[in-house]
């Protein structure tokens, strides 16, 4: 009962599985990102120069949206081979992005990765760039107040105490972690996941609409938004925008 469990969680938070609760949350939350396309190439009226920050190919390729007439530009730890001309992948940190000068892009998409920052510090370095680098972003991460711990799919993990989620980590594997046999590893593993709360984010996106996607009446991510309109979560599918 306890692995069919454990297969159940991890197919609903399977983001490269079509029909999981989270592409299907992300494909509804990429018609939001589609909205706001729409809305800042409609003003500038020029293809757009897009960073996403820990994007893959794979994912723009999964939203059916490599036909876009703009250029995305990837940015991860290392770089990697792209298949597609309008996509481009470079190694860079977000916390400091200064292979990029200000205002080089247009918009910044980032998907669940600012939590992966360990510390409020590092969170809020990654926000100064993504507004330095872009007039405009779209910045989701998984609400701390959900409780159901997103990357190691065990309920209330994050409000457990540091010590004890270190313990679990050693002994368990935990949704996408395996079980770890080193504490050092299981303590930097635990250290590097740090989920935010809603004043958080508006701290650190003080010009920032902050839309909030719910699961079963829960807010279960944040989206942090600057952009040329007020954008909504709706069931209604923009067409894609042309240059």
């Amino acid at each position: 009962m306890v692995n069919l469990m454990k297969h159940f969680l991890k197919w609903l938070a399977d983001n490269t599985k079509p029909n999981s609760l989270a592409s299907r949350l992300r494909r509804k939350r990429f018609r939001v990102f589609l909205e706001m396309l729409n809305c800042v190439s409609t003003n500038l009226n020029r293809p757009l120069k897009i960073l996403d920050v820990g994007g893959t190919e794979i994912f723009w390729e999964m939203m059916e949206a490599t036909s876009l007439p703009h250029h995305i530009t990837l940015l991860n730890l290392s770089a990697t081979t792209t298949r597609n001309p309008n996509i481009a992948s470079v190694a860079g940190d977000a916390r400091q992005m200064d292979i990029f000068s200000d205002k080089q892009f247009d918009i910044v998409l980032s998907n669940s990765v600012i939590e992966h920052l360990g510390t409020f510090s590092d969170q809020a370095k990654m926000a100064k760039e993504v507004r330095r680098v872009a007039s405009y972003y779209f910045i989701q991460t998984p609400c701390f107040f959900f409780p159901l711990e997103p990357h190691f799919l065990f309920p209330f993990f994050h409000w457990l105490p540091r010590n004890i989620r270190i313990w679990l980590l050693m002994r368990f594997s935990l949704g996408w972690l395996k079980k770890q046999d080193d504490e050092a590893e299981a303590s930097r593993i635990v250290d590097e996941i740090r989920l935010m709360k809603y004043s958080e984010l508006k701290k650190l996106f003080p010009d920032a609409h902050i839309i909030r996607e719910r699961f079963l009446g829960l807010t279960k991510s944040y989206i942090a938004v600057k952009s040329c309109a007020p954008l909504h979560i709706t069931s209604k599918t923009p067409t894609l925008p042309h240059s």
